[in-house]
């Protein structure tokens, strides 16, 4: 268009104006092109786009950011609420990465792995109802996966303007479930997903997939060591609970959620078999106390270092309260027998109910991830599912049906919540690191060729590359 208004300009000199220098030298000016506009000052013209501090990191720009969004996507008259999101910008010739833990969003710079895969920009969006990104009042009913991912889509779509390159979804555990509920909704958006660890809760009541987990994860030895503290533990209640109310008290624990501290000290406690999976390696069974032989102290510290005794305190809840409000609402949480308990256990797995405040109203949809599964099952196009062997959590995993394209799931040996591509054995590796670059639009000609030499684009950075495996809440049915 610049080029077209100068030649106009031009035309017009030579045939009106030529007797004024003025007036030439006015179209010459116009003809040049405009100094090209400051990325921040791009980001800051998407309207309802407010900044909230820039921070320095070499080769990148990193802005932490406020995007207005409606309260409710359906009814966007009816309101606003500011939701952070943080942006590394590489360049706008690079393709992007959105990326969501499904938690609060970190505001300091990482990078996720398919951001370092593909050396590119990556979005970070704060899912809604975590403080700050919570409306004032709170409708709790606008909390759900669509709205979610309609505040994805949205935030896109003003992106997209600037970003022009291809498009990446990602995230890791509820992560990975966003981008994937993301792509059902929305499934032109994105080039391509990359799921994590991402649970799959079909059918809320049929658990017996956690079941056959335990009974066959790690080693007989490695299970029976973990079982036989988580067992000990609840046989010495009564001392143990003391040192609770004694930590409760020193650091101004409340209990009022959950209801009392008997609860909560048995939760922390059923969360202690699960939790070590989740979190720890095989090799880590070496540092479990042998029950029978251990003092008190020692079975402290070792459900406190695995579970942590302030997780269903009330000041361990209520950052988690959408987390548990989705778990009891949509997402669902998984159930486990305990057999090696019976007798001891008063309350079993506690409903996510028990964790979210008595004033804010739960009701169960159970059709909410069953459509999701049969939309993943029929429609995948270029998604990556990625889990880890001895993970819990992918028990219950998405699986691929025969009409998908392009699409995979993958299993990372040995590996925790922690799994990601470079965990994966070398030919999965491979393949996946080249379905990434592929997707992105930025795969090597060698690549496309041979996926054995697709490698990573940008060079490592350990403090960009740092992988924090968060520890979350565990879901309870």
């Amino acid at each position: 268009m610049r080029k077209t208004l100068g030649w106009l300009l031009s035309l017009v000199v030579l045939i009106g104006t030529m007797g004024a220098a003025g007036s030439t030298a006015q179209a010459a000016t116009a003809a040049q092109p405009a100094a090209a506009t400051d990325i921040k000052d791009q980001i800051l013209g998407i309207p309802g786009m407010s900044l909230i501090e820039e921070k320095p990191y070499p080769g990148y720009r990193f802005f932490v950011l406020n995007y207005e969004q409606p309260v409710d996507h359906r009814q966007p008259w009816k309101g606003t609420f500011k939701q952070r999101l943080t942006l590394l910008h590489k360049d706008v010739s690079r393709p992007s990465v959105f990326y969501t833990s499904g938690y609060n969003v970190s505001t300091s710079p990482r990078r996720s792995e398919p951001t370092t895969i593909v050396d590119g920009n990556q979005v970070s969006l704060e899912y809604r109802f975590f403080t700050p990104s919570r409306p004032d009042p709170a409708n709790w009913s606008n909390l759900d996966i669509w709205q979610a991912a309609s505040d994805q889509h949205r935030l896109f779509t003003a992106l997209k303007k600037i970003y022009k390159k291809n498009w990446l979804a990602t995230g890791g555990s509820k992560g990975g479930m966003t981008a994937t509920y993301y792509e059902r909704f929305y499934p032109r958006d994105m080039d391509g997903v990359v799921a994590y660890v991402a649970p799959n809760d079909v059918v809320n009541d049929e658990d017996s997939a956690y079941d056959r987990f335990f009974a066959k994860v790690g080693t007989k030895e490695c299970r029976d060591k973990l079982n036989a503290v988580q067992r000990e533990a609840l046989v010495r209640r009564a001392p143990l609970e003391a040192k609770y109310a004694v930590a409760a008290a020193e650091n101004g624990w409340t209990f009022t959620t959950v209801g009392d501290l008997d609860k909560a000290y048995e939760a922390v406690v059923l969360d202690y078999v699960w939790a070590f999976w989740q979190y720890s390696l095989l090799a880590d069974c070496a540092s479990i106390p042998a029950a029978a032989t251990a003092s008190d102290q020692e079975i402290w510290d070792s459900i406190d270092g695995i579970s942590g005794f302030s997780a269903y305190t009330d000041q361990g809840l209520e950052t988690y309260t959408p987390y548990y409000y989705q778990a009891g609402t949509q997402l669902g949480s998984p159930d486990i027998k305990l057999p090696h308990l019976k007798g001891l256990s008063r309350y079993g797995y506690q409903p996510p109910r028990n964790f979210v405040p008595r004033d804010i109203p739960m009701a169960f949809q159970p059709g909410a991830m069953a459509d999701v599964d049969r939309w993943v099952r029929d429609n995948a196009y270029q998604m990556l599912f990625v889990y880890g062997q001895n993970d819990p959590w992918g028990a219950e995993p998405f699986r691929l049906g025969y009409g998908v394209r392009d699409s995979y799931v993958m299993i990372a040996p040995g590996a925790n919540h922690g799994a990601n591509v470079a965990k994966l054995m070398d030919g999965e590796k491979a393949l996946a690191t080249a379905k990434i670059l592929q997707w992105a639009g930025v795969a090597p000609a060698a690549a496309l060729a041979d996926a054995g030499k697709a490698a990573p684009l940008a060079a490592p950075d350990a403090e960009l590359d740092r992988r924090d495996l968060e520890r979350e809440p565990q879901l309870r049915p």
